[in-house]
């Protein structure tokens, strides 16, 4: 997992079928090697722009969605209140 800073959504009308539904939000990374670094990761819990997330990334990522055919390599899994 990672730590991200919310800072937009995507807008997609056109998608695969798998994603249609899902809310994909821009992160930015704040920590380790790929801080400053912008991610498209899928949300099913609610952040909003300018919350601290936690992002699962890889073939986890699918698992955290109960989607395993769908095209995801990021999602977020956590809202942080503090760090």
């Amino acid at each position: 997992m990672v730590i991200g800073k919310v800072t937009g959504n995507v807008v997609s009308t056109k998608k695969e079928d798998s994603l249609v539904g899902m809310k994909l939000l821009v992160c930015e990374l704040t920590e380790g090697v790929d801080a400053g670094k912008k991610i498209v990761a899928v949300d099913r819990i609610g952040a909003g722009n300018g919350e601290y997330v936690l992002i699962s990334t890889g073939s986890a990522s699918r698992l955290a969605n109960q989607n395993k055919d769908a095209p995801i390599d990021a999602a977020v899994v956590g809202i942080i209140d503090e760090y």
